[in-house]
């Protein structure tokens, strides 16, 4: 879970610092850096996983050095990362070794720079790592960086600090040629700080240390890596979500909602228990298949209920949504905006989907009076801080970007982050970078160096919406509401009469 994240040179996001709970949605109009937001959790994702140049190919770059802060044609040659996060207690690293972690409360750091190459081309060149640091937080340090408000249950069922220290550490400034990054093994009761570290040159690094990280070497580091391996933006495909799959296919979705038949499938035929009747397996299979129709339901009421078909013949795995009249629709005749309901609606259901999980618009494709039931299926994804987590409640997070006045209104106010240009005005020269703030009086501003937003600059938000009802997902379903709720940005006292007063105008237009 991405608790608090600062970047500096990425794009246009220059001295960013935004704190993250378990679901924000990010507001702000078309160019403004929502997109490069994400596009910055993408990059830090895929340099745990892949060398630097195709992590930088990955986040909608034309060349490496596209991914620089510039101002016209002068481009920065640094960027920088630093992510407070929680990782899970436990897992498994790439040779299917346990791993389990010394700390889980950490801030991993990153500084990158680029490196022209003149002997091949101009438009070329390399990135090399100048610092890269992993350190872990202590049980003093929690109220300081965890400010979002949580129960006792859930922050223990989660916090671990057996060991207290630095996982990977770099020696030497910038600009030294020997400069080194270390892997340091997580150190136990026999053995010394000087024992079990591992020394790289940093030029000549073509990935991060943390991508190589290892159960045997640093648990807590590969569990780091695992954690950065799950963030992951949706970027919703319907040809991919419509097309069914074959008995071997991968049975967890990918971002583009591929694998859908066979996500669910896995979610249905997983028993818990061995030797079960004939009649308690179709019963368990119907269980999951109904918890997803009843979600469904609430989003689209014309669903009575959701099957996979399982064509031995083929060898395929189909979707099929039956509605009220009897009548059975394949994946293939679905809308998009029901596609979109379904691949939410399972990653619900399904505790393998772990950590963090962007999405932009969510509204596309969604009539205006199911918003309210979407935003609430989106909140239910992410991890309950009333409940310790647990496989009921897995350690997962939404975040969201929108510039639709529908949504805006009916997220939770403590939710809301919004993204707008400033001038920034440094080493005499003039450029705009993007800027987060929150309302005021909400957890955000425990921090005294956030930005809160001057109320005249959600105006353009402050549109009537079609209804105000509370939509409960759960109604039909077999989930527990969240424990607490929450207040909406239409809900706020200090907003009402700006609504009331565009309201007035608007029946004065008429």
């Amino acid at each position: 879970m991405l608790t608090r994240l600062k970047v500096s040179g990425f794009k246009n996001l220059i001295d960013v610092d935004i704190r993250f709970s378990p679901f924000t949605c990010i507001a702000g109009a078309n160019g403004v850096g929502k997109s490069n937001l994400f596009d910055a959790i993408q990059f830090l994702s895929a340099l745990s996983d892949r060398s630097l140049i195709e992590a930088a190919r990955s986040v909608r770059a034309y060349d490496v050095r596209s991914i620089f802060h510039h101002v016209g044609d002068e481009y920065d040659t640094e960027m920088s990362f630093e992510a407070e996060m929680i990782i899970p207690s436990q897992g498994i690293d790439d040779l299917g070794q346990e791993a389990k972690a010394s700390s889980t409360l950490l801030r991993y750091t990153l500084i990158i720079a680029y490196r022209s190459e003149q002997s091949f081309s101009k438009s070329l060149g390399s990135l090399e790592i100048l610092k890269e640091e992993l350190v872990s937080f202590n049980k003093s340090d929690i109220s300081k960086n965890l400010i979002f408000d949580y129960s006792k249950q859930w922050i223990d069922s989660l916090f671990i600090t057996r060991l207290h220290g630095k996982y990977i550490s770099t020696e030497g400034e910038k600009n030294d040629a020997d400069r080194t990054i270390k892997l340091h093994q997580d150190i136990s009761q026999d053995k010394s700080e000087g024992e079990g570290i591992r020394r790289f040159l940093a030029r000549n690094l073509p990935r991060t240390l943390l991508s190589e990280s290892n159960a045997f070497e640093s648990p807590t580091a590969i569990l780091v890596r695992r954690e950065m391996q799950s963030w992951r933006v949706l970027e919703l495909d319907p040809s991919c979500i419509r097309k069914s799959d074959n008995f071997m296919s991968e049975t967890i979705m990918d971002s583009q909602g591929s694998h859908l038949p066979s996500t669910l499938y896995r979610l249905a035929t997983f028993y818990g228990e061995e030797n079960l009747d004939k009649e308690s397996i179709e019963a368990s299979e119907q269980q999951v298949y109904s918890q997803v129709a009843n979600i469904l339901s609430e989003l689209i009421s014309d669903v009575k209920s959701v099957s996979i078909d399982r064509d031995e013949k083929r060898q395929l795995l189909t979707l099929f949504v039956q509605d009220h009249y009897g009548t059975s629709h394949s994946a293939i005749a679905l809308s998009e905006g029901t596609l979109r309901f379904l691949v939410l609606a399972v990653l619900t259901l399904d505790p393998e989907t772990q950590g963090l999980i962007c999405l932009e618009e969510p509204e596309n494709g969604i009539h205006p009076e199911r918003i309210p039931a979407i935003l609430k299926l989106l909140q239910s994804i992410s991890t309950d801080v009333n409940e310790p987590v647990d496989i009921d409640n897995p350690l997962r997070q939404v975040i969201i970007n929108t510039h639709s006045p529908a949504v805006v209104l009916q997220v939770p106010d403590e939710s809301l982050v919004i993204a707008d240009l400033k001038e920034i005005v440094k080493e005499n020269k003039r450029y705009k970078g993007v800027r987060f703030s929150c309302l005021e009086n909400t957890w955000r501003t425990k921090d005294k160096l956030a930005s809160i937003i001057p109320k005249g600059r959600l105006l353009g938000y402050l549109n009537p919406v079609a209804s105000n009802e509370e939509i409960d997902i759960y109604s039909n379903g077999n989930f527990k509401p969240k424990s607490k709720k929450k207040t909406r940005v239409v809900d706020r006292s200090d907003i009402q009469p700006y609504i009331t007063g565009i309201m007035e105008d608007i029946l004065l237009e008429s």
